[in-house]
């Protein structure tokens, strides 16, 4: 009987570990478990006893896992995560996927500009499935990530943390845009340099923007002015279109009427194309909602960027 019981507690233990080893708390652990904290640290301690080691470094408030207790993560926590949505995948196999929960963080842009027609897709073959969309951006988008607050991230990325997985699903276009009777307007081809002696308008210099520009420039050994730093693309549009300056944009954020009103060069002789994707944590269990709407993702846009292939190819 003792047997029994004890490997029935196991995966109480595994869960509350994993919870302080993602918030770092033993509070914040007790707080999403709904459970009181030293009931919590009883669990904790029980399952350092089991596995016969130390699995976190105390220093006063802050708790950090050890060697064995990073190991012990990577091993339980997609386990856990199958446990806990056992039902609902099990459901979905046998071909119900009417209620569930999807969280997906995304910037503002990609919220604006990717996401409508994967969103309405889904939410049409899937009407029972709760959707909602954090607008959050780069590390705040990573740490809900981390700490399972979403399921998924769509966005942009540069640079790729060893526990993140980023996979690249559509790319669009570097432009320039410029008012319509912009000085710039008139030159058939566009050089980096003939864009120094106009101010740059650029979304806030914490974003990826900023570096890619002042990489760019550098490297072709150009100088360029900031002249109004102002967030999101639909804010630089409107103030690209009264004349307070020139912006350096991906064309995904255009619209035909944008088109009518400002003067768009492209510059994808000098910057690398913007790609946008899914963003995972590495080992994280994904659930079948997650899976359906990188599906549709996939449906929505590998196809077009297929196309596009072939016709570069003819």
């Amino acid at each position: 009987m003792t047997t029994i019981y004890y490997k029935q507690n196991r995966l109480k233990k595994l869960r509350a570990f994993c919870q302080v080893a993602k918030h770092g708390s033993v509070t914040k652990a007790a707080e999403k478990l709904f459970a009181s904290q030293p009931t919590v640290s009883l669990q904790i301690q029980a399952l350092e006893r089991e596995m016969e080691v130390s699995l976190f470094e105390r220093n006063g408030p802050q708790i950090m896992l050890t060697v064995e207790g990073k190991i012990l993560y990577d091993l339980a926590e997609p386990l856990v995560q199958n446990v806990d949505h056992l039902h609902e995948t099990f459901s979905a196999h046998c071909g119900n996927l009417s209620t569930g929960e999807l969280s997906i963080a995304a910037g503002e842009s990609t919220i604006l500009y990717v996401l409508p027609e994967p969103v309405q897709k889904f939410t049409t073959e899937y009407p029972g499935i709760k959707l909602r969309l954090a607008n959050e951006t780069g590390r705040d988008g990573l740490e809900m990530l981390r700490n399972n607050d979403i399921d998924i991230a769509i966005g942009s990325m540069l640079e790729i943390p060893d526990d993140i997985e980023y996979k690249p699903i559509v790319s669009y276009n570097p432009v320039l845009i410029a008012p319509k009777d912009h000085p710039l307007s008139k030159l058939k081809t566009l050089a980096l340099s003939d864009i120094s002696p106009y101010g740059l308008i650029l979304p806030p210099r914490h974003l990826s923007t900023w570096r890619i520009v002042k990489m760019v420039f550098a490297q072709n050994n150009t100088n360029y002015k900031v002249s109004l730093e102002a967030g999101g693309w639909e804010v630089i549009k409107q103030y690209v279109k009264i004349g307070m300056g020139v912006s350096i944009v991906t064309d995904v954020c255009l619209t035909a009427e944008d088109r009518k009103d400002l003067t768009v060069l492209p510059l994808d002789k000098y910057f690398p194309k913007r790609s946008y994707g899914i963003v995972t944590r590495k080992g994280k269990f994904l659930s079948t909602p997650a899976e359906r709407f990188i599906d549709i993702m996939n449906d929505c846009f590998v196809p077009s960027e297929a196309k596009e292939k072939e016709k570069e190819k003819v």
